[in-house]
C-alpha cells in the first residue's frame, strides 16, 4: 500500500485494529487511548470527535494540538524499518504510534511506553 493511501485512510478504521491488537494481548482500549492522547496532546473529547468524523491520518496528525516531544526518543524497528531513519514526517508519526502499540501488546509497562 502506498503511503498516500495510508495517509488518506481514516484514523478510526485503523484505531479498531490498534484496540484489537492490545485486547488480544490482555491490554485495554483505555491504555490504547492513553497512548494516543499522550502522543498527540488531544483531549478525550477532541480525540473522540476525530474518530467520529473519520478524520484521515494526515489531518489527524496535522490537527494534533501538542505532539509530545518525548516521542522523538522512540527508536527501533517497525515493519523492518528503523523509525529514526524515516524521513517523511507524517510516516514517522504513524510509525511512532505503531511502535507504542506494539510495546503495549508486548506487555511493556505504561510508564516505559510513555517514556516516563
Amino acid at each position: 500500500m502506498s503511503k498516500h493511501k495510508i495517509y488518506a485512510m481514516s484514523f478510526a478504521s485503523v484505531y479498531v485494529h490498534y484496540v484489537a491488537k492490545a485486547e488480544k494481548k490482555g491490554r485495554t482500549r483505555a491504555e490504547v487511548d492513553r497512548i494516543i492522547l499522550w502522543l498527540t496532546g488531544f483531549t478525550r473529547e477532541h480525540f473522540e470527535a476525530r474518530l467520529a468524523d473519520k478524520t484521515d491520518f494526515e489531518t489527524f496528525f496535522a490537527q494534533a494540538p501538542a505532539l509530545n516531544p518525548a516521542r522523538e526518543t522512540i527508536t527501533g524497528l517497525i515493519c523492518g524499518v528503523r523509525i529514526e531513519t524515516i524521513e517523511d514526517p507524517l510516516m514517522r508519526e504513524i510509525r511512532y504510534l505503531d511502535k507504542l502499540i506494539d510495546e503495549l501488546a508486548k506487555g511493556r509497562p505504561m510508564e516505559k511506553i510513555l517514556r516516563g
